[in-house]
């Protein structure tokens, strides 16, 4: 069965290259970004990891804890670390999963057997406080991930869930958003007195303060 959005983010015990992992206990009150990669030791993988570790003051910033993982074993994650820091020129700085009896991987659903039945696809979650998914994304093995994208996604899921907003297409933090069709106009005065633009009834454009 795979998981949901909303759903609670399945609690494992695993060992990964900062040691013994209970995922919620180390989650604690923080955001996590939870992915998979296919393999040690390949090239699409190796700019990613390294571009997470590049974004560790992005991440720290939105409270978020960074988990990788791949059915390799911690030996062979330690050996690849230091190809991507001779490579990429950023050391990792976050765990990697030793999930070499694929227990993680098959739990999330990370393991895609009609395209390999050995090896993960890239698989993201993003995981809230509550342990709830808030979002998942799947990229076949062949295509490298676009962090950028998963960074503006956890902005957009973090503003929704403290204003009565949502976020329109192509949105960036600063631009406009959408008021909730659930509030009245009458309800909307009070949250957002700067007023909006107003197109249809249930479509109310609102600039936020910075």
């Amino acid at each position: 069965m795979s998981l949901q959005l909303g759903q609670i983010a399945p609690d494992f015990e695993q060992q990964s290259t900062q040691g013994n992992i209970r995922f919620h206990d180390w989650l604690g009150d923080s955001w996590g970004i939870f992915f998979s990669h296919p393999k040690n030791f390949t090239p699409v993988c190796t700019t990613e990891l390294a571009e997470v570790a590049r974004l560790k003051p992005e991440w720290d910033k939105r409270g978020i804890k960074p988990l990788g993982l791949s059915v390799d074993d911690v030996k062979a994650h330690n050996l690849w670390e230091k190809d991507i820091e001779e490579t990429q020129g950023h050391a990792l700085n976050f765990p990697m999963l030793a999930d070499t009896d694929k227990k993680v991987a098959n739990l999330y659903g990370m393991i895609h057997a009609a395209t390999d039945p050995n090896v993960t696809v890239r698989a993201v979650y993003v995981i809230d406080p509550n342990k709830k998914i808030r979002l998942s994304l799947t990229y076949p093995p062949s295509a490298g991930r676009n962090f950028s994208e998963i960074l503006r996604a956890i902005d957009s899921l973090q503003l929704t869930d403290n204003q009565k907003v949502s976020t329109p297409v192509n949105w960036q933090p600063g631009h406009p958003v959408i008021i909730s069709p659930s509030l009245s106009d009458e309800q909307a005065r009070e949250r957002f007195p700067q007023g909006w633009k107003e197109l249809r009834p249930y479509l109310r454009i609102v600039q936020l303060p910075s």
